[in-house]
């Protein structure tokens, strides 16, 4: 492979369809799509400051890289795609790809990232940012720390674990979504998605977990979570206190104890709904 090592690269499409090349300690400045439709990249210690650096591409790596503010919209429609030990100070990254891995990532900016996005792994990566992760599917987070609303929007087949969500609005819209060992803040959790399973997981919530077909909990506890269930079916196990039921369509919950429970017979029918609880 063609090596390049401590350039200074600009102007528009500086290394325009480049194939089968490694490249060190460069820089990619003043020049959009410098990268575009390139194919088997290695990049290392190699900063992009400009806009549109991969677009089109096929088989990159990046290992140790920056791309900064103004590298916006800097991955898209790009296949099979590894980024290690990297920071992303630019949003809007990501979009239309497939095969993405994600490994020690920091996105500083993560406003619109990773949208539309299929087969994508993420362990453990950092991100600030609304909407992460919208309307994408076959993916795999582990150790997830992310502060951002309305994050997997749209998701399919989704597994989280060991993650950390800040998010108002997460998992709308979902289908096939799983989060383990999870902590999770944010108002209004998971509406009108289906099969929402989560498993030794600590959620704060105003009116979460509604309008979901086929939700199911096991061994978590709900904090400060009210108005929870409403027009959903439910499967749950809560190993603490709910401040507030509301509504459920059917199913079981099982809690520690329910500080109010509203059933009202004109909304649902309340005998498809058992409702056992200790205190």
């Amino acid at each position: 492979m063609k090596e390049i090592r401590q350039k200074s690269l600009t102007d528009e499409r500086a290394l325009f369809q480049a194939t089968d090349m490694k490249i060190y300690d460069s820089i990619f400045d003043d020049g959009e799509s410098p990268l575009k439709h390139s194919k088997n990249i290695e990049l290392y210690s190699s900063m992009f400051k400009w806009k549109y650096p991969l677009w089109y591409s096929e088989n990159i790596e990046l290992y140790g890289c920056s791309i900064f503010e103004m590298g916006r919209a800097g991955i898209w429609y790009t296949n099979n795609i590894t980024v290690t030990d990297t920071v992303i100070e630019a949003p809007k990254n990501f979009r239309r790809c497939n095969g993405v891995t994600l490994e020690n990532v920091t996105f500083s900016n993560a406003a619109e990232t990773l949208w539309n996005c299929h087969n994508v792994t993420l362990n453990h990566v950092t991100a600030k940012g609304d909407y992460f992760a919208m309307n994408c599917s076959d993916v795999e987070v582990d150790g997830l720390k992310l502060v951002g609303n309305y994050s997997f929007d749209g998701g399919k087949n989704i597994t989280v674990r060991n993650s950390t969500l800040l998010s108002k609005d997460a998992f709308w819209n979902c289908e096939n979504v799983t989060v383990y060992d999870s902590f999770i803040s944010g108002e209004y959790f998971g509406w009108n998605s289906k099969n929402i399973t989560l498993v030794n997981c600590i959620v704060e919530s105003l009116q979460g977990f509604c309008y979901i077909e086929n939700l199911v909990m096991k061994n978590c506890k709900l904090i400060n979570t009210t108005l929870a269930f409403e027009y959903s079916t439910v499967d749950a196990e809560i190993v603490s206190h709910i401040d507030s039921v509301k509504n459920p369509c059917s199913g079981i919950i099982r809690a520690k104890s329910i500080g109010e429970l509203i059933m009202e017979e004109d909304k649902i029918n309340p005998s498809k709904s058992e409702i056992i609880y200790k205190e």
